[in-house]
């Protein structure tokens, strides 16, 4: 499916995605790995026993970035041309190997770009949940989407 060109994001819209996902231990530790973030509340079981969290965190950086890419195939996937910024990032609740992620996303506002007259900036507010429907994560997102070709 091809993503959404500006015309199509009206502001209040929401998009309950469809796609969900189980994090596991690989991802958190291979995306703590990659992101050369050696931090032991991700990678270390022993060490994280010890906190009052008593298992490890997933790390968040993953989580935004999951939020984001679970929003792709509804939303911008292919029609995007970058994205401008992320505003208002929030963890209110940790994210554990195991929890399933679902994601809901809401055009906060969209307008012609300045510059680039093929072009405009929607901004979109992202919330993940977890399986009890407890928010994990949350952003308010500026992207730069191509119009619709006339």
């Amino acid at each position: 499916m091809p993503g959404l060109y500006l015309e199509d994001f009206e502001p209040g819209r929401v998009f309950e995605h469809e796609i969900r996902r189980t994090v596991t231990e690989m991802d958190n530790t291979l995306f703590s790995c990659l992101t050369h973030n050696p931090q032991p509340l991700h990678i270390d079981h022993d060490f994280s026993a010890k906190t009052e969290w008593g298992k490890p965190l997933v790390n968040s950086l993953f989580t935004l970035g999951l939020m984001i890419g679970i929003s792709v195939n509804d939303t911008t996937i292919g029609t995007t041309i970058g994205n401008l910024g992320m505003t208002d990032v929030k963890f209110p609740k940790p994210v554990f190997h195991g929890d399933t992620i679902r994601v809901r996303t809401e055009i906060l506002s969209r307008r012609e770009s300045k510059s680039r007259p093929d072009a405009g900036i929607v901004e979109f507010k992202h919330v993940a949940l977890n399986q009890r429907d407890e928010i994990v994560a949350e952003c308010v997102r500026q992207g730069m989407m191509r119009k619709r070709p006339a």
